[in-house]
């Protein structure tokens, strides 16, 4: 059984922290920072096990080399970043399957935001680690890759389960709640979950994790097939690749 402890970085980042309570295995996904994550590791476990990248940038792997220093961890990243992730130590290839203990995940290669972004799928746990490719409500910057990459990588993701759990990398779901009711103004379960987020943000608690479900009904970048969308846009004769890039232009400005 796989436990799993949300650690705040930085100013809005997350790590995660994975517990296999049957083979006492633990793991972290994008240990933003040494400091703030070895805090939680070294007074619950004293042990790191793995350490998972979802991609190259900063913010994700800056506690990487001081964790495995300290830990002995081995670092996972994709085959891509090899030269882009410090310390890595296995490299991952897409739909390849992993075990962290007795719990297994699958690699989905998801480009868009860098060219060697992936996500961690734990499918029968029901859980997905997105990185800085979906979020809570919106969707990463497209930084390395193209438009209609972050457009298919967000299809992988829509296309899981809809009882999926995604932890995302970052706290942005405030600014991406208040894109998506610029343009999608008329989405009633969107305005119902406005209320749970500002809860959430007074309570200074995490916003995360959501369901795959909840996203295809409120994140309006994985609803570019809308017509009250493409109507606010007056793009109703757009495709839907079409759309999402309209609207990833204008959140870049927003």
């Amino acid at each position: 059984m796989l436990n799993i402890e949300i650690i705040p970085c930085l100013n809005d980042n997350y790590s995660y922290l994975l517990y296999d309570r049957d083979t006492n295995t633990v793991a972290i996904v994008d240990p933003s920072d040494f400091k703030a994550c070895d805090q939680i590791i070294s007074k619950k476990y004293n042990k790191l096990d793995y350490i998972l990248n979802t991609h190259h940038h900063f913010d994700h792997v800056g506690g990487n080399e001081k964790l495995k220093e300290k830990y002995k961890s081995k670092i996972l990243g994709y085959e891509i970043d090899k030269n882009r992730i410090p310390g890595i130590d296995i490299c991952l290839k897409e739909k390849q399957n992993f075990k962290i203990g007795n719990t297994s995940f699958e690699v989905i290669f998801i480009p868009g935001h860098t060219k060697g972004h992936i996500a961690f799928h734990f499918k029968n746990e029901k859980i997905v680690f997105t990185g800085d490719t979906l979020f809570s409500l919106g969707c990463g910057k497209v930084f390395e890759g193209t438009n209609k990459q972050m457009f298919n990588s967000l299809n992988k993701l829509k296309n899981l389960p809809i009882d999926t759990k995604i932890y995302c990398g970052h706290e942005y779901t405030k600014k991406n709640l208040e894109f998506c009711l610029e343009y999608d103004s008329n989405n009633e379960l969107l305005k119902k979950k406005s209320n749970w987020i500002y809860s959430k943000m007074e309570s200074s608690l995490p916003t995360v994790p959501i369901s795959i479900g909840e996203e295809k009904n409120t994140n309006i970048f994985l609803r570019c097939n809308e017509p009250s969308i493409k109507n606010a846009l007056r793009l109703d004769n757009a495709s839907e690749q079409e759309i999402f890039s309209k609207l990833r232009d204008l959140k870049d400005s927003f």
